[in-house]
């Protein structure tokens, strides 16, 4: 297969596909308090919705990562968006909400196959300061999901109710579907693991791998964060500060366009910055803006300083996910599905916890937000100085 530099449409696929995640969580936010008012729920069960969505994601990367390095990454890619879109459909005309959270599960256990087999593929092509550069290129591509998806949610509601967004979804799994159908097979049939037993020994062999292990702790601790700020946002910016849907979705694909900035920040650094220290820096920036945040609510600063905190809060994102994920799967080889779904998993388990453990404390204010994506910022950057720094210090 060729490079993905060379393959414009290769990498809006992958892009894409690794952005199943905020599509299926972006696009839905604005209708949030919309959603829980139609089904008459409380603001934690509103935000279980995203919870499932979050554990459905993860579980799936354990399944699909592992079997598409046995079976290939075409295959397990394409059955995962043809469940995605039917699944969609199904939440768009749930009456139930116990029947519309089991739908956003399979939803989100169907979105996995995208996510961990797309970064799987970059794996296969690319090695070292390519790699780093095709995952800053897929991050800019991932980036434009927050910066579209809420907006187009947002028209939506202004248009038609909250399940027209799950409809415009399924349209989406199937579009790539179709696109999958055409992909071209990454992995040969001769590099691909052989057996079940083979596959399932890969995790024990990772968990051992204390440097792996860190990336995975940094992972889970900055999505923590990043998902309590996706969870509650749109109750503290809609409730606290009374502004309508349209302009929330607005405001969060605008703090979504930052993360499209700074997806072109490795790429334009890699082979000249090492990776580990972008990811140390990025890490520091981020908990110092959630240090000023919790401030800014505490003496009730004006709206544009908390936006603009937030901005800043988030933006880094895309930094550590590009330099944390190039470091932890340049030595994995032909584990690479197996360490993919590892990290994706890590990602996404606690900040599913978080988003409805946070809406306990209440959404009236802003301040258990900055707190829970202060806590979670801390907690990386402790990891990194412990587990992957040292690694680096002698090279």
């Amino acid at each position: 297969m060729s490079k993905p530099k060379s393959s414009f449409w290769l990498v809006i696929f992958l892009g894409i596909m690794s952005a199943m995640a905020p599509l299926a969580t972006d696009m839905y936010l604005p209708a949030l308090p919309v959603m829980q008012e139609d089904y008459a729920i409380s603001t934690s069960i509103a935000q279980m919705t995203l919870t499932m969505t979050m554990l459905g994601m993860s579980i799936g990367q354990i399944f699909a990562g592992p079997i598409s390095d046995m079976k290939g990454r075409k295959l397990p890619l394409l059955l995962g968006m043809l469940v995605f879109m039917a699944v969609s459909v199904a939440c768009a005309v749930a009456t139930n909400i116990w029947v519309f959270l089991a739908a956003r599960f399979i939803q989100g256990f169907a979105g996995a196959c995208g996510i961990v087999i797309s970064r799987a593929i970059a794996r296969d092509m690319c090695k070292g300061a390519e790699l780093t550069k095709f995952f800053s290129i897929l991050m800019m591509v991932n980036g434009l999901a927050p910066i579209l998806a809420p907006v187009l949610g947002g028209q939506i509601l202004a248009f038609g109710s909250w399940r027209h967004v799950f409809m415009v979804l399924a349209i989406i799994g199937l579009v790539m579907a179709g696109a999958t159908v055409i992909f071209k097979e990454s992995l040969p049939v001769e590099r691909r693991l052989k057996n079940i037993n083979r596959t399932l020994l890969t995790f024990p062999i990772l968990m051992r791998n204390k440097y792996f292990m860190g990336h995975c702790f940094v992972q889970m601790f900055e999505f923590a964060a990043f998902f309590t700020y996706i969870g509650c946002s749109s109750f503290v910016l809609q409730g606290v500060y009374e502004v309508s849907p349209q302009v929330y979705s607005y405001i969060f694909g605008g703090i979504g366009a930052s993360l499209l900035f700074t997806g072109g920040i490795p790429s334009k650094l890699a082979g000249r910055v090492r990776d580990e220290i972008m990811l140390k820096y990025s890490l520091c920036i981020q908990a110092v803006m959630s240090a000023l945040l919790i401030g800014a609510f505490f003496l009730n600063a004006p709206f544009a300083v908390i936006v603009a905190l937030l901005l800043f809060a988030v933006a880094p994102l895309s930094v550590v996910g590009a330099a944390s994920f190039s470091l932890a799967l340049s030595s994995q080889g032909r584990n690479a599905g197996s360490a993919s779904a590892m990290l994706g998993c890590s990602s996404m388990i606690l900040g599913a916890v978080m988003m409805p453990i946070v809406g306990i404390f209440g959404t009236d204010s802003g301040v258990p937000m900055a707190v829970m994506m202060l806590i979670g910022f801390v907690l990386a950057i402790i990891t990194c100085q412990w587990y992957i720094i040292p690694v680096h210090s002698n090279e």
